[in-house]
């Protein structure tokens, strides 16, 4: 829906299916009722999630046009998607898998610009369009610093070979279409500042001669598009986790010239340890029982001397609990964020927060998406059917801008 800074959503991986009859069941059984709740009387945004066999059924041209008629028929429309996970996403163990088929493989490549042909059939008219991914790939696939330089090279090259089909949809028609890279917690692409440095470093670099030879345009006008259609999906949890400051990053971003094409609002669990440790058996309990095997859960916990212990999963985190020298938890973990408590752990609900009231000073994006999908975690008296739930979330963003 239209807000005052901008198209608010949520995310549909929250609704299961991996393929495009079963994914646009739910939708058909869900997202009415939403709406009916947020957006009665105004058109509404999705931010669709497919998985890559969901797009090449929707590819299909009676597919796609029985669900643009959909659209018309409920007042909806699509302008972000989701292409970070390629394979199933529900009911089996995810974990590292999120990012394969990575951005070194041609795999990669083929469905996102398969996930861009649909989202230029589905967007409205006069309006930008983005997709979500993987920050290339995940590191611990990567034994040596070379394996890890070669990976980022080939996955940066073939991101350009999109951008170059976007440039070119864009010259073309006008319409303006984003890939937009989402930093996760062991990523190739971490942090804010990783992400920076290899825009600045790998990205454009390489960019700029194949940009301006593709278009026969010179070197800085090269750069621009290549701003155009590159930019970040700032996932609000994946920054908490990494204790970053939220304006510190985004005003780097801007002094860059570096687009953020969307947010994700999500947020992460976080505690305070005890300096005691014999006090920590009530944390690591609680931390425990969000402990799953669909999802990677990394922690990053903050040492008394301000330096960071990255672990790759929660098993391997609850097994350190009783370090002194660490005070601060942060787990990756996309719990609701209409609510901060989780018992003896909270939310980063606050970051959330902090994002929202830049977004409205200085509006750095015009896509907003709530991307919560563990609501088993709430405590029964918490817990509502899952349209009430979205319905919430997206309450809870709009009541904070």
């Amino acid at each position: 829906m239209q807000t005052s800074t901008g198209h608010l959503t949520y995310c549909t991986n929250i609704h299961p299916g991996e393929n495009w009859p079963s994914h646009f069941a739910a939708l058909k059984q869900n997202f009415p009722g939403i709406k009916k709740q947020l957006s009665p009387d105004a058109p509404m945004g999705i931010g669709l999630r497919l998985s890559n066999v969901a797009s090449v059924e929707l590819d299909q041209f009676s597919n796609l046009t029985e669900f643009k008629q959909w659209l018309t028929d409920n007042d909806a429309y699509v302008f972000t998607m989701n292409g970070f996970p390629y394979g199933e996403f529900h009911h089996t163990a995810v974990k590292d898998q999120v990012h394969a088929p990575d951005w070194t493989t041609k795999l990669r490549v083929d469905y996102t610009q398969r996930m861009f042909r649909i989202l230029f059939q589905l967007l409205p008219k006069g309006m930008d369009g983005g997709i979500s991914t993987s920050p290339l790939s995940y590191r611990h696939w990567y034994t040596t610093a070379d394996e890890l330089q070669e990976a980022t090279s080939i996955a940066t090259h073939n991101i350009l070979l999109v951008a170059g089909a976007l440039i070119k949809k864009y010259r073309e028609t006008g319409v303006i279409m984003h890939l937009d890279i989402e930093p996760e917690p062991d990523g190739i692409l971490e942090t804010g500042e990783e992400f920076i440095a290899w825009y600045e470093q790998a990205l454009l670099p390489m960019g700029r001669s194949i940009i301006a030879k593709q278009f026969d345009v010179d070197e800085d006008e090269a750069e621009n598009l290549i701003k155009q259609h590159i930019t970040l999906c700032y996932d609000v949890c994946h920054f908490a986790i990494g204790y970053e400051q939220h304006q510190d990053v985004i005003d780097k971003l801007a002094e860059k010239g570096i687009e953020v094409g969307k947010i994700q609002i999500s947020a992460a669990l976080k505690a305070v340890l005890p300096q005691d440790v014999d006090e920590r058996d009530g944390i690591r309990d609680a931390f425990a029982r969000f402990d799953e095997s669909t999802y990677l859960h990394q922690v990053v916990a903050k040492k008394v001397n301000g330096k960071f212990i990255r672990y790759p999963d929660l098993p391997e985190a609850l097994s350190d609990i009783d370090n002194p020298l660490v005070e601060h938890w942060r787990a990756h973990f996309h719990v609701p964020i209409f609510t901060e408590e989780y018992g003896l752990v909270q939310s980063t609900q606050s970051d959330i927060i902090k994002v929202l009231e830049i977004q409205k000073k200085s509006g750095f994006t015009n896509h907003l998406e709530v991307e919560t999908y563990t609501w088993g975690v709430l405590p029964d008296a918490k817990k509502l059917p899952i349209n009430d739930s979205i319905a919430r979330e997206l309450n809870w963003v709009k009541d904070q801008l």
